[in-house]
């Protein structure tokens, strides 16, 4: 089984559109993952009909029982987050503020503090209407530890993709080059960069490829809304040749990419005789390098 990872140095590349085009190719020969739990959106397109829904638990944070709580104030003398304050002659954790570093949990004389692990959002392994398996999920609302979750949805993905012996596990990553990328690209075989051709879309390109040669997976690169910008467009496919990046290709600019998003479709299910040869030459390609 093969891994193929599809990053971007920023959101609005049209990435996950482009996933999810190659999923509609590749739906009887590859499980999909949703990695980009930060904003997730490939069940908008790909609509689950079917869920296995997990919570996931990582990290702590404090919680003062103020039944317990003798309001001697050392907590919140030692934090250094600013996390406990006084209220009413109680001290209370500000949840936002908590770094679940647990030295108040130590040094509480009454032990009125706990730190439980916290639910951080759900991961789902899904049926999609394309027949192939969705594996994905979402943070709670103002919830960390994005990259550890991302870690999970993939180690889900992986042990599915074996179980239904798929040739593939194609992976829509995260944007940028944080944690959640990090833990997109662990243990990938190959990794599909989608920028915009912009001057943003430039930088982004460079910091993010850095971030590939440091796990040392090749990689190519896909060139989207590449007719808005001529000059940087040749001075991107300039780089990619420095680089030895494989250029996938160049998509003009297309009112069909929100279109398919706002349709709830794939753009080969919204224009078909436009978009099947595009991808079906980047799919080979891709097949071909790896």
């Amino acid at each position: 089984m093969k891994e193929i990872v599809i990053i971007s140095g920023k959101g609005g590349t049209g990435k996950s559109s482009i996933c999810c085009a190659l999923a509609h190719l590749w739906k009887e020969d590859a499980v999909i993952a949703d990695c980009d739990v930060d904003a997730a959106d490939m069940h908008l397109i790909l609509h689950p009909q079917s869920s296995d829904s997990k919570d996931f638990f990582s990290g702590v944070k404090a919680i003062i029982d103020p039944k317990v709580c003798s309001s001697c104030g050392l907590c919140a003398s030692v934090c250094r987050f600013d996390a406990i304050r006084k209220h009413e002659g109680k001290y209370l954790v500000n949840e936002l503020d908590c770094e679940g570093c647990a030295y108040c949990y130590h040094i509480c004389p009454t032990g009125a503090i706990s730190i439980p692990e916290q639910n951080v959002g759900q991961y789902h392994i899904s049926q999609s209407r394309l027949g192939c398996t969705l594996v994905h999920a979402a943070l709670n609302i103002g919830a960390e530890n994005s990259g550890k979750l991302v870690s999970k949805v993939k180690s889900e993905a992986r042990h599915q993709a074996k179980l239904e012996n798929k040739e593939f596990l194609l992976v829509d990553g995260s944007p940028g080059i944080g944690c959640p990328v990090i833990a997109s690209l662990s243990g990938a075989h190959f990794v599909v960069l989608v920028t915009e051709v912009s001057k943003s879309g430039l930088s982004d390109l460079k910091r993010v490829w850095e971030l590939v040669k440091k796990f040392k997976i090749p990689g190519a690169c896909i060139l989207n809304k590449a007719d808005i910008n001529p000059d940087i467009c040749k001075e991107m496919k300039e780089y990619l040749h420095k680089e030895k990046i494989l250029n996938l290709g160049e998509i003009p600019y297309s009112e069909d990419f929100p279109a398919a998003i706002s349709m709830g479709k794939t753009l080969i299910e919204q224009n078909e005789s436009t978009w099947r040869p595009v991808f079906e030459n980047m799919g080979n390609a891709i097949k071909e390098k790896i």
